[in-house]
Formats: C-alpha cells, structure tokens, sequence
C-alpha cells in the first residue's frame, strides 16, 4: 500500500529566504533532531555551494557514524549537467534537481534563454549525468507545477521518469493551488506517469498545510507513494511553507485520515525541543497559537471551554499535550549562571559540561572542548545549548570541521 514520507527542507528552503540564517552548527542540529524525530529525510545543503562542503562532509560522517539515525540526507540544485557535476564530487548520493516548467516563468524568467522543447531537455540531462554519476534516489523539481498547464506538466515529468527520476516534485510556489485543485492535478499526475510525487507547497494564501494533505492524498489515490515537503516552524520564503508539525498532526488526527499512512517512524516527543530550537536559531518566536506547541494550545479561559476540559480534556482537545514532550519541566535557572562560550575558560567549561552529566579524563581533553566550544560560540552567536555541547562533546572532529568555514 502506498504511504507518505516527510522531507524537511528547513536546511535548503528556509535558509534560503530573506532574512532568515542558520549557522553550519546549527544546520547539523537540525538534521540531528530531524533523525531523531524520524521523518525520512532532510534536503540539508547546496552542494554545489564552495561555503558548504565542509559542513556536508562532516554531516555525512555523523550518517556514516550512525548518529544520525535512517535519515536520508539530500541536496539540492538547479536542474543543469554544470550544478551536478559539481556536487557529486561531496559524497551527496541523493539528489533533488530543479527547473521551472511553468509559461509564466519560462517566458518572463528565462526570456528567451529556455523554451518548453529546452527546459525538458535540459533537465532530462541533468537527470541522466546525476544517475550515471551514482545518485541513488533522484528527485526532479517541476517549479510553478501549480500555475504550469497539465499536459505540459505530464510531458515533463514523463521525460523526467525516462531521464532517472525516481520522484517527481510538485511545486506550488506560490501558494496558488487549493486543496482541491492540487488533489486532482497530482491525482492525475501520478496516474500518467506512474511515479511518486512530492509536495512542495508554499503558504501564500495559507493553505500550505492543507495543500500538502490534499496533494499527498491524490498520489496515494492513484496508488504511490507521496512525500510531503516541510519546514519546522513552516519557515520559509515570503509567508514560508507547510509546517512540519502541523502536518504530521493533521495526517494523525484529522477527519478520515485513518486509511492514508504515515511510514516514518514518527516520534512527536521531540516536537517541542526541535520547534523551540529553530525558534531560537532563527530568532523567530514561536506563535502563541502555533499547532502542537503554541503556548495558547492547551490554554483554556472562557467560562464553558474551562469547563469542559476540565471534566474531560477531549471536550477541546483533540489530542494530548504529553505525545509532543510538553509534560517534560524545563528546569528554573539558578541565581547564579556561570556559561561557557567564545571567551570561556576552563573552570567554567567544566562546570557547565558537569550540569549536564559530562566530565573530562583530564585537562588536555577539557582544552580542547573548550577550545571547539570557544569557536563555536563565535561561529553561532548565541550561548550554546546542552544539545550543541553534548554534540561538540560526542564528535568533536565533524564539529571542527563543520564551525571552519574553508574560502
């Protein structure tokens, strides 16, 4: 039976939107957490970007050294031989590559450069040098699927699935679809090519969550697998994209979702300590009313909704605030606060590493954390959190690698 995946691209088309930065340390916490709350995979690097090779590389050693789970790490770039032949020389072995397919964007974008005859021809090469150079799961991006028409849409994807392509992405990219349209056009879509599709879908008009559910549906209607694309927080380019969250939780609790599968492994415990981490990352408050994790979710104040709760939380709750690690206490700080970071010295990374269960055999190993937490601290710019000194801890060579930054 067909099911749905999740493909985070918080580390590919979140950062990527005006205003919004995560450092390659941060990046890899993402991932981690990722991993740990079992989606299948996330798009985390340009690969043909010089600034991320390091951080590439020591991200698919943490793969390799299994600290991060079955999650598959994808990269990401144009659908042209020149970005791809410059990314498989960084070991990434799965690959999305994209094109605009839409007349809008082909006349307007690419003014004259590209027609449609050109734009397919110039994917399906860049699908077939990504697949003889070794890529094992290739996908390819239809940009402005949504405002492309179909049959053109079809013919592109068809010659993508000849090329190599082992899912096509169906891009809304600027929230133009409606989950009713987006239904029968992936249904369609899939029913033609007989492939798996993706969902990308933006929140424009504010219906990227519910594009996404509807667009997973129509694929598996059709009988293949969907692949939802996300971003934690629904961070994103100008109004950002489906969040993750909210997502899983529309496909776990909704109305008639019973018979449509979630197949990652899902752990919805680590929702809040990864929505609070990209929350405090990217410097954007988490909204009060935010699905799952908003601090007014399971606030309750009016006379009858107080009430009710309290004689039965399902009278307004539809699900408990304990599967997404609410319950867990965070505890008080202390009145005194001794941190560690860029100027830190010995005595404090020691005791800060001693709150959190860690010490050192001896002060040869306590200066060298302290050395990678010092450079750290200066590469994020922010106090660092257990997490990320646990993580400098545990792999302090892939944490070298990823806070130097080669020009």
């Amino acid at each position: 039976m067909a099911k749905i995946y999740f493909i985070d691209v918080t580390n590919r088309d979140a950062v990527q939107a005006s205003r919004i930065i995560l450092a390659k340390l941060q990046k890899t916490m993402v991932n981690l957490y990722l991993a740990e709350i079992g989606v299948h995979q996330s798009e985390f690097a340009f690969p043909y970007v010089k600034h991320e090779r390091n951080y590439i590389q020591a991200n698919l050693e943490l793969k390799e050294l299994g600290a991060m789970g079955n999650l598959v790490l994808e990269g990401w770039c144009r659908a042209i031989v020149d970005d791809v032949a410059v990314a498989l020389p960084t070991g990434v072995k799965d690959l999305n590559i994209s094109i605009s397919t839409s007349d809008q964007m082909i006349i307007h974008k690419f003014r004259g450069k590209l027609n449609r005859e050109k734009v397919i021809q110039e994917m399906a090469e860049a699908a077939t040098y990504a697949k003889k150079g070794g890529v094992s799961t290739l996908g390819v991006n239809a940009e402005d699927a949504s405002r492309t028409d179909m049959g053109y849409l079809i013919e592109f994807a068809q010659a993508a699935k000849e090329a190599g392509a082992d899912r096509i992405r169906y891009c809304d990219t600027l929230g133009y679809d409606n989950p009713m349209s987006i239904y029968e056009r992936v249904k369609a879509l899939a029913e033609r090519v007989k492939l798996p599709i993706e969902l990308h879908c933006h929140n424009d008009l504010g219906m990227a969550v519910a594009n996404s559910i509807a667009g997973a549906k129509g694929a598996i209607d059709a009988g293949f697998d969907a692949y939802i694309n996300t971003s934690v927080n629904g961070v994103g380019e100008r109004a950002g994209q489906a969040d993750l969250l909210s997502c899983i939780l529309a496909l776990k609790f909704a109305r008639d979702m019973e018979s449509y599968q979630i197949a990652d492994p899902i752990d919805l415990r680590v929702a809040n300590r990864l929505a609070k981490y990209v929350s405090r990352a990217f410097n954007i408050p988490i909204p009060i009313n935010q699905p799952g994790v908003g601090a007014n979710v399971f606030a309750h104040e009016a006379g009858i909704h107080a009430d009710g709760a309290l004689k039965d939380r399902r009278n307004y709750e539809l699900f408990d605030f304990e599967i997404m690690g609410l319950d867990e206490e965070e505890p008080a700080p202390p009145v005194r606060a001794i941190t560690t970071g860029e100027f830190g010295g010995l005595a404090g990374v020691r005791h800060v590493y001693d709150t959190i269960g860690i010490t050192f055999d001896n002060d040869e190993e306590a200066q060298r954390i302290l050395e990678l937490v010092q450079l750290a601290n200066a590469h994020t710019q922010l106090p660092l959190t257990p997490d990320e000194l646990r993580f400098i801890r545990n792999y302090p060579e892939q944490a070298r690698n990823i806070i130097t930054i080669t020009p």
